[in-house]
């Protein structure tokens, strides 16, 4: 019983009900609209219960099919309450005599167009984004350097092999020096997700492939993730750092865990400690230092410890409609795209994938190709 009386259920629980509430009176004309409105709204309150508070070792078909059901009723339910709130405010404020006569099946109109363009939007996804960094003073022998960011992959209920197949392709036509891979990657179990992440064995065995571990990442088994990835190829960083050689010349990848690190009983991030840790000798100078932290958060201690560029990921640029207001006031400054910290550039990606609702309005997902 406890996870039926955990906070999270019971704030979640809460809000649905309100939700539901408000939507039922505005909506509801009989007995069987409001069973049938109370649907996506009983199995968003699922997914909180049935998979957030609970081991995620087991999982059946049948979760499978209550978590993509799920996700895509967070979608519906998030442009049917939008949609509702949009309309009732256009009525209180002009009285518009259409509004009110058509108000029923105008709210279901611009929920289900929201739901179908966000659908498509970021199932069709990636697009390559890139973007060209200038540094004053940068080393004229590093010019040139070709990096590819992926991040929030989030392989799992929604995001299966064929996207990460695509994702993959189009990073290899690209022919980055670099590939960094800047956490949550994947959202469930290795045993339930290695033959989605496969594809990413291609880029490993590059030997250019570096890996970050993000909050999902730890919430879906830290040390299988990493024993996986590392298995594979790939060269995860976890508070240490790379000297990578490019034309000659010396570049400091360094890469810190996640603030859920604990989770794992992993060491908290240390920015400080990855420029230092494992360095390969004086002689070896790295002319530019590189960070990779998943969640932006991090910008100050990795400014603070002296790196020149951080890339992270975390925040989806919100993802859609209203999240992309509230999570642009929660990581302002570095909630999407470039900004600074001190002396120190933040790249921050939208993601390659989809968090949740497979759903992009107002963000797309991206495969960041930057340019130094």
């Amino acid at each position: 019983m406890k996870k039926y009386l955990s906070g999270l259920v019971v704030t979640f629980t809460f809000l649905m009900a309100i939700s539901y509430f408000y939507a039922w009176s505005r909506l509801a004309q009989n007995f069987l609209s409001s069973l049938l409105l109370a649907l996506p709204f009983i199995l968003v309150w699922l997914i909180p219960v049935r998979f957030w508070s609970t081991d995620r070792s087991s999982y059946s078909k049948l979760d499978h099919a209550l978590h993509i059901s799920g996700y895509v009723s967070m979608g519906l339910v998030n442009f049917l309450i939008m949609s509702l709130i949009l309309t009732d405010l256009t009525l209180y404020i002009f009285k518009l005599s259409f509004i009110e006569k058509y108000h029923t099946p105008i709210v279901f109109g611009l929920t289900f167009l929201s739901l179908a363009l966000g659908l498509i939007r970021a199932h069709f996804g990636p697009a390559v984004k890139e973007i060209e960094l200038n540094f004053k003073d940068f080393p004229s022998e590093l010019r040139g350097l070709k990096i590819v960011q992926i991040t929030d992959l989030h392989v799992g209920p929604t995001l299966k092999r064929n996207y990460v197949e695509k994702v993959v392709e189009k990073t290899i036509k690209l022919n980055p020096d670099l590939i960094v891979l800047t956490g949550d990657i994947v959202d469930g179990k290795v045993p339930h997700l290695k033959n989605d992440v496969e594809p990413l064995r291609r880029l490993a065995s590059t030997g250019k492939a570096y890996f970050v571990m993000g909050n999902h990442d730890y919430y879906s088994g830290a040390e299988e993730w990493i024993s996986y990835f590392q298995k594979m190829g790939m060269k995860v960083l976890l508070n240490t750092h790379d000297l990578v050689s490019f034309q000659g010349m010396k570049l400091l990848l360094a890469g810190v865990t996640d603030p859920a690190a604990s989770i794992a009983r992993h060491p908290r991030p240390n920015p400080k400690e990855a420029m230092a840790k494992h360095y390969q000798g004086k002689s070896g100078e790295a002319l530019f230092k590189i960070l990779l932290a998943h969640n932006p958060k991090l910008a100050a201690l990795g400014s603070e410890a002296g790196f020149d560029l951080m890339l992270s990921g975390h925040t989806h640029a919100g993802q859609f409609f209203p999240w992309t207001l509230i999570v642009k006031n929660v990581h302002r400054p570095h909630y999407w795209g470039l900004s600074k910290e001190g002396n120190m550039h933040v790249y921050v990606s939208a993601g390659t994938g989809t968090w949740g609702p497979p759903i992009r309005l107002g963000t797309r997902t991206e495969l960041t190709l930057i340019k130094l």
